[in-house]
This record gives C-alpha cells, structure tokens and sequence, in this order.
C-alpha cells in the first residue's frame, strides 16, 4: 500500500471542483436524502463520536455535527477538507471537531475511538480488492466494539443505466467504457468527456462479502436510489414536494430487494464490529 490514495487522474477530476455542488442538483439530490435517512436509522442514540472517511467537502461530517455529534472528517484531498473546514465555519455552534488530510487505508485515529465510521466515497476509488478490504480493516481498527461502518459502492450497471437514458452510447467511447464495466467493474475513461473517472463498480454482492471479509457482521445491504435517478424529467418531479415524496417512497420500497439492487446507482451495506 505504498500508492498514493488517489491516482492523478481521480485527483484531477476532483480538482475541477464539482463535489461541493453534486448533492445538491440531479440525482446527487435523492443519493443525499436517502443516504442520510439510512443513516439515522441505524446511528447510536446520544452523541456518537463519528470518522467521516473520505467526507469531501463536508456535506454529511456537517450536517451530522449540526446534531450534535462529535465527526472528524478525514478526505485524501486538501482543496476538499479546506472546503469541509469553510462550511465548518458556517455552522459555529455545532463545528467539526477536526479535518484533516489523510489515507482510508491508513488513518491516524486511535483504535476503538469511533462509533461510527462512513465510507460513502473512497472504495469507488481504490480499485483492487485488496486496497478496498484494507480499507475496511482500518475502519474496522478505528471503531469501538459494536461500533458501525457505513460502506458505499458504485453499482455496476450504473454507467449502463445513465448511458441509455442520457443516450451517451451514442458515443463509441462511452459504449467502450461501458462495456468493459459490465465486465470487470473497472470503470476508466481515456476521453476528455465527463464519464467519471478511475473507479471500480461493485455488484451489491461483491461489497457485502468485503465487509464481512474485513471482520464486520453485515446488518443490512440496500440500494440507494431506486429508479428515480434515471427519470429525464427529474429535476421537475423534484420540485413537487408530493412527487419528491413519492420518489423517495420508490426508493425505500425496492431497496432490499435482492433482483433490483443494482438498479440504484449506489449500494449501501452497514456493518457491525463484534463486541468478542
């Protein structure tokens, strides 16, 4: 593990600047809301001690220190943690206890310190297995026993499915990136076009047994989405509180449903560390 967290290129996708704002617009819109509400269903009650791994700009660090949890947030890249720390500034009654640079598969953190760890980022970008489970060990190492890790992967059809609705196959290069991502679940991209960058897209499956091959006891694995994010018309659908709603209910009823996980752009398994 001598590599460095992220390759070039993944750094300089961030670089353009573009996570402070994806939650926030499209479909990053139900990815936020149903992240977070699966969270709350399985975070400790009272105030937990939280390591957001790979938190980028602070979206979920913050708004879980606004309830007045103690999260430090850990991301592998300065320009994200710099932002993470602005928006910590913004909210002055209820800051991160800390943000720093580091490396998910070697953090810094004390073992059995967390209550919580979230990985909602950095296995996309560490695309051997290997590196992914490491991951996963450290979170293991940093959480207290019964403490919690929250891992999320890119599904493996996701590049398929936006292809088709986006008509991005439409372009021979698109189509090549998808195809070898049906494959192998090695997600690259040799154009200047914005189709992601360097990543590994899980089948639902896959993400499930690194958690448990890291030592976790998997409590639950969910799709994240549902089939909202795909809808062309999405960004009115939004705007109507009544249909928002109904899209999120969309997302909640098939997300246990083993033959239609993979229809979400993300999985989300939840682990347990034993308490022996």
């Amino acid at each position: 593990m001598d590599s460095p967290p992220l390759a070039a290129e993944v750094a300089a996708y961030y670089a353009r600047g573009g996570e402070s704002r994806r939650l926030f617009e499209g479909h990053g819109r139900i990815e936020l809301l149903r992240t977070q509400e699966l969270i709350l269903r399985h975070l400790p009650r009272g105030r937990a001690v939280v390591l957001d791994v790979g938190g980028g700009t602070g979206v979920y660090a913050c708004w879980l220190a606004a309830q007045g949890h103690e999260v430090h947030l850990v991301d592998a890249l300065p320009r994200h943690v710099a932002e993470a720390l602005e928006a910590s500034a913004r909210q002055p009654e209820h800051p991160l206890a800390s943000a720093t640079v580091g490396d998910a598969r070697r953090l810094e953190a004390a073992a059995a310190r967390a209550d919580v760890v979230l990985l909602l980022g950095p296995l996309y970008h560490l695309i051997a297995r290997g590196e992914r489970v490491a991951a996963l060990v450290e979170a293991r190492r940093v959480l207290r026993p019964g403490g919690l890790v929250f891992a999320v992967g890119i599904a493996r059809f996701a590049s398929l499915f936006s292809g088709v609705v986006e008509r991005l196959l439409d372009d021979p290069n698109a189509q090549a990136i998808v195809e070898r991502d049906l494959v192998d679940g090695q997600h690259r991209n040799p154009t200047d076009r914005d189709y992601f960058t360097t990543s590994y897209f899980h089948l639902p499956h896959e993400l499930e047994a690194e958690v448990r091959a890291a030592g976790f006891a998997t409590l639950e694995l969910v799709g994240v989405e549902g089939p909202g994010w795909l809808l062309p018309d999405l960004d009115a659908r939004w705007r109507d509180p009544a249909e928002r709603e109904r899209l999120l209910w969309a997302a909640r009823a098939l997300e246990r449903e083993p033959t239609l996980l993979g229809l979400s752009a993300h999985v989300l398994v939840v682990g347990r560390k034993p308490t022996d």
